[in-house]
C-alpha cells in the first residue's frame, strides 16, 4: 500500500524509523541492528568521543554504509546554544568530504541538565535561529509543550521532535494528548510538516502507539541497544513503525462505552 515517503528538508526517507548508535555492546551488533530495523537514517553524535569506540579505538562511521544510510549529525551533550552551534558546524565539516549524505542537516539538542536530559527551551530556540541562518535544515529535539513547538516551527525548523518521555527512560509517550494538539496545530495549514517523536520509547507497542497518533516518524536508540536481544527488538521496532503508520492511515473505530455487535441483529434465531 504505497504512500508518500517521509520528507525532511532535502532528504526523503523510505522508513519512518530513525535509529542511533550508542550503548551497543559492539559495533558489529550495531550494524546488524541497523539493518534489521529497516531504517534508512542513522543519527550520530558529533563529539569525537562518541564516534570512537572506547574499547577498540574503531570509528563508528566505518560500520555505517553510506550507500544505505543517510547520516543525521546531532548535538548530543550540548548544554548551551553556543556549544550546540559549534558542534553542528563541526558535524557539517566532518561529513562534507566523507562520502555520506547529511552534511547540511542536524538534529539540535540543547539540554538543561544531566539528570533529566530534558531540552532547555531558551537555548534551543537561540541555537535554532543561528543554525537556520547558517543554512542548516534543523530537526529540533524539544519538550511536548505546544506553544514551544509552534515557536520552533515559526523559527524555521525543518522538523519538530517532541519527546515522548525522558531520553532512555522507556516510559513511552506519557502525554499523548499533547502530541495530538501539536499535530493539530502545526499541521493545520501544513499537513506535510514533519513531527517526529524523539526519545523515551521502550517497546514496539510504544512505537506503534506513537505512530497511531499520526506522527510522521519515531527516533530511538536505547530501546534497541539496551534490549536483552537487540537484534530481535530492532526488527520489532521496524515492524511497529510500519504497523502504526498503516493503522493511522486506515482510521481506527471510535471508542464507545458500550458494546456494538459485529453481526446484525436482523434475522437472528430466537431460542
Amino acid at each position: 500500500m504505497p504512500e508518500h515517503p517521509l520528507k525532511i528538508g532535502p532528504y526523503t526517507l523510505p522508513s519512518r524509523l530513525i535509529v542511533g548508535t550508542g550503548k551497543y555492546s559492539s559495533l558489529e551488533l550495531m550494524r546488524q541492528c541497523h539493518k534489521a530495523s529497516g531504517s534508512h537514517c542513522v543519527t550520530v553524535a558529533v563529539r569525537r568521543e562518541r564516534l570512537i569506540d572506547k574499547n577498540s579505538g574503531r570509528n563508528i562511521l566505518d560500520f555505517i554504509d553510506p550507500k544505505k544510510f543517510i547520516l543525521l549529525p546531532n548535538t548530543a551533550g550540548c548544554f548551551t546554544a553556543d556549544d550546540a552551534v559549534r558542534v553542528a558546524r563541526l558535524g557539517r565539516e566532518m561529513l562534507r568530504d566523507s562520502g555520506y549524505q547529511g552534511a547540511d542537516w542536524v538534529k539540535l539538542e540543547c539540554l538543561g541538565d544531566v539528570k533529566t536530559l530534558l531540552p532547555e527551551p531558551v537555548g534551543t530556540l537561540a541555537a535554532l535561529k543561528i543554525l537556520v541562518a547558517d543554512g542548516f535544515h534543523v530537526l529540533v529535539y524539544c519538550s511536548d509543550d505546544v506553544m514551544l513547538c509552534r515557536r520552533i516551527k515559526e523559527a524555521g525548523a525543518a522538523a519538530v521532535m517532541p519527546a515522548g518521555s525522558p531520553i532512555g527512560s522507556g516510559q513511552g509517550v506519557l502525554n499523548p494528548n499533547a502530541i495530538r494538539i501539536i499535530l493539530e496545530q502545526l499541521k493545520e495549514n501544513d499537513p506535510d510538516y514533519p513531527i517526529i517523536v524523539d526519545a523515551g520509547v521502550g517497546a514496539a507497542s510504544d512505537v506503534a502507539a506513537a505512530m497511531e497518533l499520526g506522527v510522521d516518524g519515531v527516533l530511538l536508540n536505547t530501546a534497541i541497544a539496551g534490549a536483552k536481544t537487540p537484534l530481535k527488538m530492532a526488527r520489532a521496532m521496524g515492524l511497529a513503525t510500519e504497523a502504526g503508520r498503516l493503522a493511522f492511515a486506515a482510521g481506527r473505530i471510535p471508542r464507545k462505552l458500550y458494546a456494538t455487535a459485529s453481526s446484525p441483529w436482523e434475522g437472528r434465531i430466537n431460542a
